[in-house]
């Protein structure tokens, strides 16, 4: 990405549709792990093994920087597993708000947080299904498979809840299903709708009717066999970016070549290719607004409850874990291994300073008095 970011960099700090925050963001990307962000020299005790390691740009929508951000996140969710089945649930927005999406981005995926939540929360209360108090875990996806957008939310929920009394109780389903799609589609158009209105104010009439009369799309996917495949899982989408790096594999001054998933045809594999400024146009969409949250917890599993309604729920229940091809062992980066001779001696022996200020700040620097609108 930033091979690509490099070619087309005069285009882009100049392109109408890229605003100061997504440019900032780029330049971070271009700039990640090279000697403009600094970085240090590592030797190794044992071998005298020398390594060079250039500091991070720790941009979420940095393709280089997810993998450790994803290992961590998943094993600090170790922690918090139920022993209890889970479903993964997926709320789409209708393609008709896209317009409003890239407007009003804020807005726009508020609404579909909250109102994700409230169907979920109204369905788990309802005795017909659960009769309880459940809870969430969600992930904000803006992307398809060909960078275009398609704002939706993959949740994930357990098979049950607390009562009242604070009895675990589980979804009575018996463990096939979570809640009736069809019945949850008609619930999250009419609550996001309302939320919607509530944050923009006044939408179009036209916009309003053809919205509902289309059917919305709400999935849900089997249990997962096993609560400690479900952080595995989920953790494929924490840190997910609209593309990466492995999926781009051919460049030109021109063009760009990159691999998608096709489910019009199966998931097959196939190759775009779009000139260079329009791809990284379609990437510059999916940069969240600044200190926008794309991952959040909900109900039981909330930071302000977990911390009481998990010990609960485990004493309830028996920790039973199975094996599940799902799931698979992490083992964290050690800064401290030497490559070579793979043992624990290797330390800094010299810090390499920054150079300079930020490339979007040098060759653009009106951002900088612009980027806090954004």
């Amino acid at each position: 990405m930033a091979d690509v970011l490099k070619r087309h960099w005069l285009q882009v700090k100049y392109h109408a549709h890229i605003n100061a925050w997504q440019l900032r963001t780029l330049g971070a990307i271009i700039r990640c792990r090279t000697a403009d962000m600094g970085g240090h020299v590592d030797k190794c005790l044992t071998c005298g093994t020398i390594r060079i390691s250039y500091n991070s740009c720790r941009n979420r929508h940095c393709p280089k920087c997810q993998g450790k951000n994803r290992e961590e996140w998943i094993q600090n969710r170790e922690s918090e597993l139920l022993p209890v089945p889970y479903f993964h649930v997926v709320f789409t927005l209708p393609d008709l708000l896209n317009p409003l999406a890239m407007n009003h981005p804020k807005e726009v995926y508020d609404a579909l947080f909250e109102t994700a939540w409230q169907t979920i929360k109204i369905f788990g209360f309802d005795p017909k299904y659960l009769g309880g108090a459940t809870g969430m875990i969600c992930i904000l996806h803006t992307w398809g498979q060909t960078m275009t957008l398609h704002p939706h939310l993959h949740c994930i929920v357990p098979g049950g809840g607390l009562s009242k009394s604070g009895q675990w109780k589980t979804a009575l389903s018996k463990g096939k299903y979570l809640f009736p799609v069809k019945a949850m589609s008609k619930v999250f158009r009419a609550k996001y709708m309302e939320g919607l209105k509530r944050r923009i104010g006044k939408i179009d009439k036209t916009l309003v009717n053809d919205l509902f009369r289309k059917e919305w799309v709400v999935y849900a996917k089997r249990p997962f066999c096993n609560p400690q495949a479900v952080i595995e899982y989920i953790g494929r989408y924490t840190h997910k970016i609209a593309i990466s790096n492995h999926r781009i594999t051919a460049i030109d001054n021109d063009t760009v070549t990159f691999t998608y998933k096709d489910y019009r045809k199966g998931a097959q594999k196939q190759e775009m290719t779009l000139q260079g400024i329009e791809f990284i146009r379609r990437f510059a969409m999916h940069i969240l607004p600044r200190g926008f949250v794309r991952i959040r917890h909900y109900g039981i599993l909330s930071s302000t409850s977990k911390g009481v309604t998990i010990p609960i729920i485990k004493k309830q229940i028996p920790v039973q874990y199975h094996h599940c091809p799902e799931a698979r062992s992490l083992s964290a980066y050690n800064p401290k291994m030497c490559p070579c001779c793979k043992k624990e001696t290797m330390v800094t022996i010299e810090t390499i300073p920054k150079r300079g200020p930020p490339l979007y700040r040098q060759q653009f620097p009106r951002v900088a008095n612009q980027s806090s609108n954004f």
